[in-house]
């Protein structure tokens, strides 16, 4: 099965994931949704897509990648994941940001974890970073096992 792996990412983190999964996954072609090129959905069998989630919705370009090609997932196996640090919030985050009839039709569905660097952030971010983790420091919380099961799941 040839498989693409679509992913939105603000700082890195959401990139990382994608990565790390085209590893487990063989011939996995990896796409950053901001650029251009979008390879032809109709050449891969299973289509992995992933976003950065902040104060609860995924990226713009994401959104309308999904907007865009709503009806191309049908016959097509779908896994959808999230980085971000709210592990708590990870169910409303998908039932809020990816239409119900994909939802329905994944076959893996999970919050891989995030990162938060400072050095990175702009002041805002920091702030909401300190009131949600009670910390202002360096925070990684990218799950490897969670990761090699989002794998494995989408290859089993």
């Amino acid at each position: 099965m040839k498989t693409l792996i679509l992913y939105a990412t603000k700082y890195g983190a959401t990139q990382e994931i994608a990565a790390r999964l085209a590893q487990r996954i063989d011939g996995a072609v990896l796409h950053n949704l901001k650029e251009g090129g979008l390879p032809a959905l109709a050449d891969f069998d299973r289509v992995i897509i992933g976003s950065s989630l902040y104060a609860g919705s995924i990226r713009k370009e994401a959104k309308a990648f999904l907007t865009q090609n709503a009806n191309a997932f049908q016959g097509r196996q779908i896994g959808l994941f999230l980085s971000g640090m709210s592990k708590g919030e990870a169910k409303k985050a998908f039932t809020d940001n990816f239409p119900p009839a994909l939802l329905q039709a994944a076959k893996a569905t999970d919050l891989l974890g995030g990162r938060f660097d400072p050095q990175k952030a702009k002041a805002p971010e920091r702030l909401i970073m300190k009131l949600v983790t009670k910390t202002s420091g360096y925070v990684d919380t990218l799950d490897d096992e969670k990761i090699k099961q989002f794998a494995d799941v989408m290859q089993g």
